[in-house]
């Protein structure tokens, strides 16, 4: 019997039976892991180096790790022999972090599903138990999880709006930190899980001009933003906290605001998203808490 599925570019692939051997980029292939399908490999982007990020690898910590960007070629995708890749796109056109000749080379077709700014959070949890299920996983969806996670946000923020000293929702500004020069301040609208946050009531504050995803600036200009709450990109291509010790906006926005990991990159599964949401809602239950 036949197995085929259809992408979130339009491009259905046709396959004898189904792939037992997929290859994914790190962020799909953790997804798909805590989705019940293990992959034989993963991928990282040109974002990544040589070894994998942690913050993107989930529990892949024994699947083989193929490389990234420029060492990404066709024969090292072979080398694992896939019958299925999957990807992510983010414009809906081509896949991220895979070339599409490399892939067409190694004899694996491609599936990429969707993860970009026109993405809901919820269809982008969907999609991924979709193929998980296709795939022969047993996805768990965990909507209790996220369900209970979501309704942690809004009771904190509730809470903080019920403060006498804080009669308006947190301000939570996220980041990724580019050296101590230069702050990426995220566009909360062009991020799934930022947006998702704000559905949920929180007051996620715009960087002002810049580009589509980030507005790139001063650590002077984060500072007096004066967010309540950050959240810091924790990737391995987003600079350390201890490169910007020496900066003085950055000690100034760390010292009135509290921080909190943020991954833009998360694992395309429930568990992960659940998981996310739950550390904003604490963060911003003891924001309450302090404020009350």
């Amino acid at each position: 019997m036949g197995w085929e599925f259809t992408d979130d570019r339009g491009i259905t692939v046709r396959l004898a039976g189904r792939p037992e051997r997929v290859a994914a980029y790190v962020r799909a292939g953790a997804g798909l892991w805590d989705l019940g399908v293990r992959p034989v490999a993963v991928y990282g982007s040109g974002h990544d180096g040589d070894q994998p990020d942690p913050a993107k690898s989930g529990s892949l910590a024994d699947v083989p790790y193929l490389g990234a960007g420029r060492t990404l070629d066709h024969a090292t995708l072979g080398s694992v022999r896939p019958d299925l890749i999957v990807d992510v796109t983010y414009d809906g056109k081509k896949p991220y972090a895979v070339t599409e000749p490399a892939a067409e080379r190694a004899g694996a077709p491609v599936l990429a599903l969707a993860v970009g700014a026109d993405t809901s959070l919820p269809g982008i949890l969907a999609r991924f138990a979709e193929l998980a299920g296709a795939l022969g996983g047993e996805p768990e969806w965990r909507e209790h999880e996220l369900a209970a996670a979501e309704d942690a946000v809004r009771s904190a923020v509730r809470s903080a709006v019920r403060s006498v000293a804080a009669p308006l929702p947190p301000k939570v500004l996220a980041l990724s930190a580019a050296g101590p020069g230069q702050v990426h301040l995220a566009r909360p609208r062009a991020w799934p899980e930022l947006r998702h946050l704000v559905e949920l009531g929180v007051e996620l504050t715009e960087p002002g001009e810049g580009g589509a995803n980030w507005a790139t600036t001063t650590w002077d200009r984060a500072a007096e933003l004066a967010p309540d709450l950050v959240l810091a990109d924790v990737r391995g291509n987003a600079a350390p906290a201890a490169e910007l010790k020496s900066v003085p906006a950055w000690r100034a926005l760390t010292s009135a605001a509290a921080v909190t990991p943020w991954n833009p990159e998360l694992p395309c599964s429930t568990r992960a998203y659940a998981a996310f949401v739950r550390s904003v809602a604490g963060a911003l239950g003891e924001l309450a808490a302090e404020q009350s």
